[in-house]
């Protein structure tokens, strides 16, 4: 068959198969994205083998786009409004529930014998989540309630520190094993994210202030995919990371631009074709059979991140002064993790070969539980909020 046939009639199909998950999902205690991820590997290399290849070639970009669009809805979270009323919460909740995770993996994992400097990296990578999944989840449950506002802040922040402490910690494991250079991946990851919102800056700024004069008042979705493609683009270009380059993009938008709010509105409508093929071949990508290989390093990996995610949630929580249903359920709500944890492995791995082995199979095999399970955690704690807050959905 015709790739161009082969490729529009996947498209297609997987379009008119998610709007089954949706309604699944509605009626079962799996979310659309879980289900979503379930179907791909169904479909996948590991299983069916019935994706064509012209569909998972271009999964890299498909990534990017869907990626880049959860960026600029998550940036335009980040107005003063929200940071004023919420700030201090998301910062505190973010950071502790980060740190804390590192913290509480690498130590659980040292007790059961797991060399320190392994340790620290897989502490490190246990420390992301999943932006994408968690923002979709908060749209599909269609709640404006104080702990969405509020997950989506600490969700926003959470990556970022993210790779502060893998770049930190793998500048120290790197230092303890004599590879040259020990403190270029410290430098080399700020400097990243140094660039990335730079980037952010330097077209949010023009962008907030020319958008949205063409047609007053009118949604223009040209404006809002423009500025995610262009945004995308150039990230990719200059090899700094498009989240955050798109976060601080929509940030700076949403901030300055006070003579319109459409261009998310736009990208909001138009997302959702983008997020099925991406978590579609997201479930495809993964490979089923490294669950063999957890062993009790994984499961220590797991029932500690759990355990981290919780602790630092709800100590963040306390010492910002949230209330006891943020805290009780913020750290449920932050369990998803996927393409920024295989990224942390895959840089580990280049850094120090000798741990690749460990550290892949470790981070590959829990992505696969957390990017299943982790989004219904996600669900779920939205859900015990609106009901303990009395909020409607």
């Amino acid at each position: 068959m015709h790739d161009a046939a082969l490729f529009l009639l996947t498209i297609g199909g997987l379009l008119l198969l998610s709007i089954a998950t949706d309604m699944l999902g509605r009626r079962t205690f799996l979310p659309r994205v879980s289900l979503l991820v379930i179907l791909g590997v169904i479909f996948g290399k590991d299983a069916l083998d019935l994706i064509p290849l012209v569909l998972t070639d271009r999964f890299e970009i498909i990534t990017n786009i869907a990626l880049t669009m959860i960026g600029f809805l998550l940036g335009g979270k980040l107005t003063r409004e929200s940071l004023g009323h919420s700030g201090r919460k998301s910062v505190w909740i973010s950071l502790s529930a980060a740190l804390g995770t590192t913290v509480t993996v690498a130590f659980g994992l040292t007790i059961f014998g797991v060399p320190a400097d392994i340790a620290i990296l897989l502490g490190c990578i246990a420390s992301a989540t999943d932006p994408a999944a968690t923002v979709d989840i908060v749209l599909e449950s269609k709640t404006k309630g104080p702990f969405s506002r509020l997950l989506l802040l600490v969700v926003a922040l959470d990556d970022a520190w993210g790779l502060i402490l893998f770049s930190i910690g793998l500048a120290i494991v790197s230092t303890m094993n004599g590879v040259d250079g020990g403190g270029s991946p410290a430098f080399l990851a700020m400097r990243e994210i140094s660039g990335a919102a730079i980037l952010g800056l330097l077209i949010g700024l023009p962008a907030a202030y020319l958008t949205g004069r063409v047609k007053p008042g009118q949604p223009m979705l040209a404006e809002g995919l423009g500025l995610v493609f262009v945004c995308g683009g150039s990230a990719i270009w200059f090899d700094v990371p498009f989240l955050i380059a798109s976060m601080v993009m929509g940030a700076v938008i949403a901030n300055l631009a006070k003579h319109h709010d459409y261009p998310f509105h736009a990208i909001e409508d138009i997302e959702w074709p983008f997020i099925v093929i991406f978590f579609f071949l997201a479930g495809a990508s993964l490979e089923i059979g490294a669950l063999k290989d957890i062993g009790l390093i994984g499961i220590t990996y797991i029932v500690f991140r759990v355990a981290g995610k919780m602790a630092g949630a709800w100590l963040g929580g306390r010492v910002s002064g949230a209330d006891s249903v943020t805290r009780r359920w913020m750290g449920f709500a932050l369990m998803p993790q996927a393409g920024v944890a295989i990224g942390m492995a895959l840089l580990a791995a280049h850094t120090i070969p000798a741990y690749g082995p460990v550290i892949l199979t470790v981070a590959i095999s829990t992505t696969i539980i957390f990017e299943i399970i982790g989004p219904a955690l996600t669900r779920f704690a939205i859900r015990k909020a609106i009901i303990e807050d009395d909020v409607p959905s």
